[in-house]
């Protein structure tokens, strides 16, 4: 674990999660966050303790202490350490935290889709030694 107070694993490969973490990069401002890219070709997800399907399925991200989180409380996690406090309060309210889990799990679930990776024989995902990992997703999202 790095100095930072949170580590987010996050798919580099994918434009609204790439255009995600610059944001999360210029807001945090105090350094608190290290933004691992798992689509780099240097990445080893033996370091994380987790295999790189599960990893690319769903953001994660751990803290100082070994927590692990995943989904939509990687989020709240972020934002609590940019400031976003109250949003954070809001996103945990019964009614909102269905939506936001419903909404991620769609994202993740079809975001090789959404963002143009798939093709007729399935979606590809980059794998860690630079090649391509293809995960049993077919192209519909099914």
């Amino acid at each position: 674990m790095s100095s930072h107070s949170l580590e987010v694993y996050y798919d580099g490969a994918c434009p609204l999660c790439r255009r995600e973490a610059e944001i999360i990069a210029r807001r945090d401002t105090a350094n608190q966050i290290l933004l691992i890219d798992i689509a780099d070709a240097r990445f080893d997800a033996a370091t994380v303790g987790r295999p790189l399907d599960e990893l690319m399925a769903r953001i994660h991200a751990r803290d100082r202490d070994g927590e692990v989180y995943r989904g939509v409380e990687v989020f709240r996690q972020i934002y609590a350490r940019l400031g976003f406090r109250r949003l954070v309060w809001l996103s945990r309210l019964p009614a909102i935290a269905q939506l936001l889990a419903l909404g991620y799990a769609l994202f993740a679930r079809n975001r090789l889709r959404l963002t143009g990776r798939c093709h007729s024989k399935g979606c590809a995902l980059p794998g860690a030694a630079g090649g391509e990992h293809r995960p049993s997703v077919p192209s519909d999202g099914s």
